[in-house]
């Protein structure tokens, strides 16, 4: 089976290629989401959220790596589906970022990880899932935080 998906918008950022991203930086990291026109009427509303989800095509990954080394895990590695490594079957990347403000079909955001020119395939509202109180486990994480 086969599935396309046509990009609705382009990441603006300041990373040229996927090298460039740097995750002790990222949460500072400023950049747009810009949405084509025809989207403009479902953006409404979403400025009233703090943060979101962006999902992406990650164009520039060409690879498919099984086992990745998560950033600040030394030595460590672990399983591909265990990480947000982009080295995935289908390069879909999910980010969420905060969103500082909307102008027409323009988010700026910040906490962006994103390279320039990446294809935005969805924005979607952030809504915690797993409720603060709930005992979650964060796997391998638990070991590095």
């Amino acid at each position: 089976m086969t599935i396309t998906y046509t990009p609705i918008g382009h990441v603006r950022s300041p990373f040229e290629s996927p090298d460039e991203v740097v995750h002790d930086a990222v949460s500072e990291t400023e950049g747009r989401i810009v949405l084509d026109d025809e989207y403009s009427r479902g953006l409404t509303d979403l400025d009233e959220f703090s943060h979101v989800v962006v999902l992406a095509h990650l164009d520039d990954i060409d690879d498919t790596r099984l086992r990745a080394h998560p950033p600040h895990a030394d030595d460590l590695e672990v399983g591909l589906f265990a990480t947000r490594s982009p080295h995935r079957p289908n390069p879909i990347a999910q980010t969420t970022v905060e969103l500082v403000d909307r102008e027409g079909t323009t988010l700026r955001v910040r906490g962006l990880d994103l390279v320039d020119g990446t294809p935005v395939l969805d924005v979607k509202p952030y809504v915690r899932s797993v409720p603060a109180s709930a005992d979650a486990a964060f796997g391998w994480l638990d070991d590095v935080r």
